[in-house]
């Protein structure tokens, strides 16, 4: 069996599916791993690195496809890349079928399988396959070194003969993998934290990162998780209570760091216009919800803007920006996954289509799209 490593062509993207530590351990399952030239340059891995654990390096996608039966990628494939792939080929990687359906309609009509890594199920066995958890944990990290980058003043408390210079203060809206690693990393560098959540449930883990806990309380709260682990959409009357809580203590904090998402929807407003006014001139937002529409209305993707005296950071792929450390998880991830679909003596593609992980993944199979979330089913 081939499994092909394509560099990736999409705009603002520097990670790689696989890194020369995967692709020794590809190469120990059985198959063969062929590699397109510089697909590891951007994220500091050499064609030299991935030929010394043991793949082959060809020049350009179309050799790289040419008889593939599993395709590892980052970001959802292209219609080139798509067009030169043979009937029944496996592709795994970041499909984003909600914003980009004609690529998941394009894949059935190839009739190429599509697996969806960012669909993983969050059960116990597939931790190690969750590439949301690991990119998130790295954003919420970056998220605290960009806006300490941006920001007049120091972090920590520091007592000196000439005065007390005060520590920063650190809001963190939404206390999923990226708020915890936020919460972690400011406090790390010496920042009094406080951070928010819809879901009662994550008072305890804010709690346990010594940073303190606000949050509307009301029943709706308490019933805010999906199965999932995610934040459900709340009513008008939870937003306008949660409104009400934030513009009372935004005011006071130097910066603030927003990460809530709901799949398949728009990212929430939390920050609104009024806010950044009572903002002290000077402070800082980080959007890490800026690629779904933004916790803030006035963040710009891919921009760094000011309004009001705030600085309102909207960088894209976050996670990204840790190129190396990104792919070695990501690599990692897909290792996991797809050690469960090849057979370990004959080192094919033996996949069980009933497996709760493949289900759970898996967009389209024969020529069809059959994902329940895409097909209302």
């Amino acid at each position: 069996m081939k499994v092909a490593i394509l560099k990736e062509t999409r705009d603002g993207e520097p990670r790689v599916a696989a890194t020369p530590e995967t692709v020794k351990k590809i190469k120990a399952l059985g198959p063969e791993v062929v590699v397109q030239a510089g697909a590891g340059s951007d994220s500091y891995f050499s064609d030299a690195d991935y030929e010394a654990a043991g793949a082959k390096i060809v020049g350009d996608a179309k050799a790289a496809l040419a008889d593939a039966e599993l395709v590892l990628k980052v970001l959802r494939p292209t219609a080139d890349e798509l067009g030169q792939m043979k009937a029944g080929t496996m592709v795994a990687a970041i499909m984003n079928p909600h914003v980009d359906g004609d690529t998941v309609q394009a894949a059935a009509s190839a009739k190429v399988n599509a697996f969806a890594m960012e669909f993983m199920p969050r059960i116990t066995r597939a931790q190690s396959m969750d590439v949301l958890s690991s990119q998130s944990n790295l954003a919420g990290y970056k998220a605290v070194i960009d806006g300490c980058a941006e920001f007049h003043r120091a972090f920590p408390m520091m007592m000196t003969a000439a005065g007390t210079i005060p520590a920063a203060r650190v809001f963190v809206m939404g206390v999923g993998v990226a708020g915890l690693q936020a919460i972690a990393t400011a406090r790390r560098l010496g920042a009094i934290v406080t951070a928010t959540d819809v879901r009662a449930a994550t008072k305890e883990q804010v709690e346990s990162l010594g940073a303190n806990f606000i949050m509307v309380e009301d029943d709706e709260g308490a019933d805010a998780e999906t199965a999932g682990g995610y934040a459900k959409e709340m009513s008008d009357e939870y937003k306008a209570k949660q409104a009400e809580l934030i513009a009372g203590h935004i005011g006071k904090q130097d910066i603030v760091i927003t990460t809530a998402l709901i799949p398949g929807r728009p990212a929430p407003v939390l920050v609104t216009e009024d806010h950044l006014k009572s903002m002290k001139p000077g402070s800082i937002i980080v959007d890490l919800a800026v690629e779904a529409g933004g916790n803030c209305p006035l963040s710009k993707a891919g921009e760094l803007v000011e309004a009001h005296g705030v600085k309102l950071m909207g960088y894209l792929n976050v996670p990204g920006r840790l190129s190396y450390d990104a792919s070695s998880l990501y690599a990692r991830n897909l290792l996991n996954f797809i050690s469960l679909l090849i057979d370990k003596e004959s080192g094919e593609l033996a996949i069980d289509w009933e497996d709760e992980i493949v289900t759970g993944t898996c967009l389209t199979r024969d020529g069809q799209v059959i994902h329940p979330a895409l097909t209302g089913k």
